[in-house]
């Protein structure tokens, strides 16, 4: 080989280095190999060298545009590495322009290694991509607008097209074919891919239907016994939602599910500031009766009272000289009860209770007696909806209805304890001795 040939097979970087091979009496052939891997190895070496240097240079700048402005995209791009993807944009095109000169001894790798450089620019377009678009999905997140959005079953969906855009762009570079002939031979597979992607394909379609109508968002209370899911979404994503449970335990339930189940939302009664209160105190029967005049006399000391009693008396009075009722009798004419009383105080108590919501449905009433007694379901609305704000409400009110019920002669039905046995059986061994 002589040295104008050499010279212009490997001109500038690879020439000197093959020429002092061939002198240092390496055969020609090795020596081509040799010189190529040493170019190799040397634009490898300063390709990295200078990716490093721009890659700090980017992140200098975008934490100097992170510190100056009030968004946290930047500080989002700055975590998901957008400054190192960006910065081998750079030496992977410089590498690319030189390699005709690389591989100039060997002409016929020159298309092949190309094709893998289109296949590593396509790569990295799709991770500046990626980066971008969980930046624009945190900062998102951090505004009221956006946080109970499903934003990761949208950034899931435009991951997956580019995914499959790329795909399609690596195998076209890498067999030499049309995209058409990808895409074709696609088709004739698209059963075994529906069956391989049923479950994305249906998540897809799932998130679009839940988004478009706001069946969840992230941090409603969702419940699905299904699925046992009982607690706070924590997050929606193209094939599952998870939900946090209140034993703090994790439920994967796939999205789809919400579509084809049912399921109960609890975001209504957050919004709505009341959280329902639906709950009975049992009446022993044998202890309803009707009140004396001196028992209603005392009552009237009770504040919630008084008026209503005064009210009441009066009209019962006048209905029954109306109709000449004989009163000598209890049965004739009309008569306060200690049970109606008792529901009248208890719907007084609740209606002036702090924790009650005054603009929701509230009310006192009688159920149909079973074999524990007479319930009085109470039904109102608290106007804290926190978990432990209305609980305590609820036992604050039970707490007092449940110590007062003796004030009205009211007996409260609970069923016999062991304790309540002995006695009875004492009481019946009294008699009989």
């Amino acid at each position: 080989m002589s040295e104008g040939t050499t010279s212009m097979r490997y001109p500038d970087l690879i020439a000197p280095v093959h020429r002092a091979l061939v002198e240092a009496g390496i055969p020609d052939g090795a020596a081509t190999w040799l010189a190529m891997l040493t170019g190799i190895v040397i634009v490898f070496t300063v390709m990295a060298l200078l990716s490093k240097v721009l890659a700090r240079l980017l992140f200098l700048t975008l934490k100097r545009m992170s510190a100056r402005t009030e968004s946290s995209f930047d500080d989002h791009l700055l975590r998901y590495r957008l400054h190192r993807y960006v910065a081998r944009v750079v030496p992977l095109m410089a590498s690319y322009n030189l390699v005709p000169i690389v591989f100039q001894g060997m002409a016929g790798w020159i298309p092949i290694v190309e094709r893998l450089f289109h296949v590593f620019f396509i790569v990295l377009f799709v991770r500046i991509a990626r980066a971008v678009l969980r930046a624009a999905r945190d900062n998102s997140r951090d505004r009221a607008a956006f946080r109970d959005k499903p934003l990761d079953s949208y950034v899931q969906v435009i991951t997956l097209i580019m995914y499959l855009v790329a795909g399609v762009l690596i195998f076209s570079q890498l067999t030499g074919q049309s995209a058409l002939t990808f895409l074709t031979a696609m088709g004739a597979a698209s059963a075994v891919l529906l069956l391989v992607f049923k479950d994305t394909i249906m998540g897809f379609v799932a998130s679009i239907q839940i988004s478009a109508n706001d069946m969840v968002r992230v941090d409603d209370w969702i419940e699905m016994p299904k699925y046992g899911a009982d607690g706070d979404v924590t997050e929606i994503n193209l094939t599952t939602v998870k939900v946090r449970n209140w034993d703090n335990t994790i439920t994967t339930v796939p999205t789809y599910a919400l579509i084809v189940d049912s399921f109960k939302n609890w975001r209504g009664m957050t919004e709505s500031g009341g959280r329902r209160i639906k709950r009975s105190i049992l009446v022993k029967i044998s202890s309803i009766r009707h009140l004396l005049p001196e028992e209603l006399d005392h009552l009237r000391q009770v504040r919630l009272l008084r008026t209503y009693i005064d009210e009441r008396v009066a009209e019962i009075a006048r209905h029954n000289t109306e109709h000449h009722v004989d009163e000598r009798l209890p049965i004739n004419g009309r008569r306060l009860t200690n049970v109606g009383l008792y529901r009248k105080y208890i719907e007084m108590y609740i209606s002036a209770h702090p924790g009650i919501h005054k603009g929701m449905s509230l009310m006192v009433r009688q159920l149909a007696p079973n074999e524990h007694g007479l319930p009085l379901e109470i039904y109102c609305f608290a106007n804290n909806t926190g978990w432990t704000e209305y609980e305590g409400t609820m036992a604050d009110i039970f707490d007092h209805l449940l110590a007062v019920n003796t004030f009205f002669h009211i007996e409260v039905f609970e069923s016999p304890a062991a304790d309540d046995v002995r006695m009875a059986m004492r009481s019946i061994a009294e008699r009989k001795g």
